[in-house]
This record gives C-alpha cells, structure tokens and sequence, in this order.
C-alpha cells in the first residue's frame, strides 16, 4: 500500500499551491514541516480545523515548523474558500497564513496513502482523510497520524505531539503519558545511570516497581 513510514524520507513531490508551484524539500528548506490534509474544501469540519490551524500559525512559527495542507480541489477552490476560513477564525482580513497544495488529480492522495474509501464525492471517487505528517529538517518522517474524515483533529495535541519530537530529537529522553512542556521526562532504558547522571545536572529519580526493576526513571529538563 503507497504511504511513508517513519524514518523513511518524505518525498521531494512538486505540487501547485496557493502559493505557486513548489518543490516540498526546498518549501522546507531547513525546517521542520506539517502537511496535513483534509477532505474537501466548502465542507463544515474542513472549514473548522484550517480556522484553528490558522490560528496557531505562530505557535508552529515559534517551533521553526512550516505548515502546508493539501485536498483533491484546486487552486481556484483553494484560494475562494480560504476566505470562508478566514472569516470563520474571526480574521476575515488577513489571509490564511499557509498555502494549501492542490492535488485534484489524487497523484499526492495516493502517493501518500491518504485516501478514505469510506468518503467519496458525488462521482464515487474517494476523498482525502485527515492525515497529518511531521517531517524533520532531515526530511524524514518523524510522525504520522491518519484520522476518518468524518473526525476532526485537535491541534493543541498537534503542538504538544511537535515539542515531545523537538525535545527528544536533542535529548536522551522520552515523553511519558499526557506530558506536556515544563514536566518531567523519562531517561531512555538504554542509557546507564552513570551516563544519566552526567547528563541531566537537575538529578534522576527512579520509581520502585513491584518487579523490582529500575526503568521508570525521571528527569527535569
């Protein structure tokens, strides 16, 4: 089945935009990138989930990551209809502040794996799902996740997903359960308590299990 595993290079597609024709690695550059893709322009949750990633533009800027999101319509839909999102953000004079790839002939769709075969239009062809993909400065693919179209994503867990990713690509560390920034982290199992106390000054502490095994063991970063 197409798609991209993780740790596989994204592909070096090029694709028209509303921002023009790009080339993906060079749109990157030395980035990080979310493309995320949606089924449909002029439809309800397609119109919600641009709005809020418009407006968290920013916190992605903060992070040094590009966005780019990507349907079967064109450019023309593309750019009438990011009024409509605009407006619903309650920012209906600013345009939408990342351009969407216009992929009517479903080349990137199937490339990608981003097909669902459960929502189709009113020709039978199926719709892009709700696919987000996170690729490193690497050009790697460090997440994906792939949501039915009828299921809208939440991007504040987006955000949270990006700052584990940012931090553990630096430091020895791991996120635990609902983690988010400013909280303890985990020491990964393959680095010695010697090397862990030399490279975390504010301390390790270990949480004693029945099993008497060491491996939950906490760090402030």
């Amino acid at each position: 089945m197409p798609g991209v595993l993780l740790g596989e290079e994204f592909p070096n597609f090029e694709a028209d935009t509303t921002s023009g024709r790009i080339k993906f690695h060079d749109f990157l550059g030395d980035s990080w990138g979310i493309l995320f893709s949606h089924p449909k322009d002029f439809t309800p949750v397609c119109t919600t989930e641009l709005a809020r990633a418009a407006k968290l533009s920013d916190e992605f800027k903060k992070r040094g990551v590009k966005m780019i999101a990507l349907s079967i319509d064109s450019v023309e839909d593309h750019n009438s209809w990011s009024k409509d999102v605009m407006a619903y953000a309650n920012e209906a004079d600013s345009p939408l502040p990342y351009p969407i790839i216009a992929d009517d002939k479903r080349e990137l769709s199937v490339l990608l794996g981003m097909l669902d075969p459960d929502e189709r239009n009113k020709d039978g062809l199926p719709l892009t799902a709700r696919c987000v993909f996170v690729i490193g400065p690497d050009k790697k693919l460090k997440l994906s996740i792939l949501y039915p179209a009828t299921t809208g994503r939440n991007f504040d867990e987006i955000l949270r997903v990006i700052d584990s990713l940012q931090l553990t690509a630096q430091k020895k560390v791991a996120t635990p359960v609902d983690w988010k920034p400013g909280e303890k982290v985990m020491v990964i199992p393959s680095l010695p308590d010697s090397e862990a106390t030399a490279l975390f000054p504010n301390g390790v502490t270990t949480k004693e299990m029945p099993s008497g095994k060491k491996y939950l063991r906490y760090t402030k970063i």
